[in-house]
């Protein structure tokens, strides 16, 4: 089988199927069989292992999937992608392909399906706009997933990874530092890409952790107090809270769990981390 990681059989198929890219799928193929190695083994893939391929796109990252993995499931939105996975594909008896959302696929019941309900592996090359709504549906779904290696745009890499006190700290750090332990494994340039996107890229592992490093009475309100804090960056935590719809307590209430947590009035989000957020959910839940 051609290996679709060099460019040449890539434009080979492409031309094949006369495929034309699609915009609002935000389709870059990757063209550098370096990364692809390195995305196999940053997820620390083997043959005991389910994978769960978000966006296979022509199949080249599927192909190295199907040789390192027991089964791969790859769900692909484009359905003008379908003929040209099947025969991309054709040669591995252990990939299924689905065309779908994956913000509509069920994916616990394939784990349950496939895996008898085992923690996956997920591997995705993102479409950059959709990012954040994929990873976090996929946390917050409390699918059983080990780690998720993923292609994204270098600054959301950076913001998954950050803490208080950068400008790139926010709510996505910490909803996905609550959930997994983030990794840049490398980053990846344009020219690695075809068509090449106009930003630069990073491969980002997410280990998921097996609980989350803080205990919570109510995970719901935590996450609304993240949103509220970071909405408003420039105001106080205290005026960000109660600005928000989301958020029930009084200025008083708010006050008062700052107090009780020794932290001053005019504190700002930005400077709170998952810890001092959690204090904060736990003092309002009483």
């Amino acid at each position: 089988m051609a290996t679709l990681g060099n460019p040449q059989n890539t434009i080979a198929v492409l031309q094949k199927y006369q495929f034309n890219f699609q915009k609002k799928f935000g389709q870059n193929f990757l063209i550098d069989t370096h990364v692809l190695d390195k995305i196999i083994a940053a997820a620390n893939i083997t043959k005991e292992d389910l994978v769960l391929e978000i966006g296979p796109g022509i199949g080249t990252m599927t192909q190295y999937l199907c040789e390192n993995a027991r089964e791969v499931v790859a769900v692909e939105i484009d359905k003008n992608l379908i003929p040209i996975l099947e025969d991309t594909l054709s040669e591995y008896d252990n990939v299924s392909v689905i065309n779908g959302d994956i913000l509509k696929v069920d994916i616990n019941k394939i784990v349950e399906e496939k895996n008898g309900g085992k923690p996956i592996k997920v591997v995705a090359n993102l479409p950059y706009y959709i990012t954040t709504p994929i990873i976090m549906g996929l946390f917050e779904s409390h699918v059983p997933v080990e780690n998720i290696t993923v292609m994204v745009q270098k600054e959301v890499a950076d913001r998954m990874q950050v803490g208080p006190g950068t400008k790139e700290y926010g709510a996505l750090s910490l909803a996905v530092q609550y959930y997994a332990e983030p990794y840049i494994v490398a980053n990846v340039p344009p020219n690695c890409f075809m068509p090449r996107p106009k930003v630069g890229s990073a491969v980002i592992r997410l280990t998921c952790h097996k609980e989350p490093p803080v205990k919570v009475a109510d995970e719901t309100l935590l996450f609304r107090l993240i949103r509220a804090s970071f909405n408003q960056r420039r105001k106080t935590l205290v005026n960000g809270l109660q600005n928000s719809p989301e958020i029930t307590a009084t200025k008083e209430e708010i006050l008062a769990a700052l107090d009780s947590m020794g932290v001053s009035p005019t504190v700002r989000g930005e400077t709170f981390d998952l810890e001092a957020f959690a204090c904060l959910a736990n003092a309002l839940t009483k």
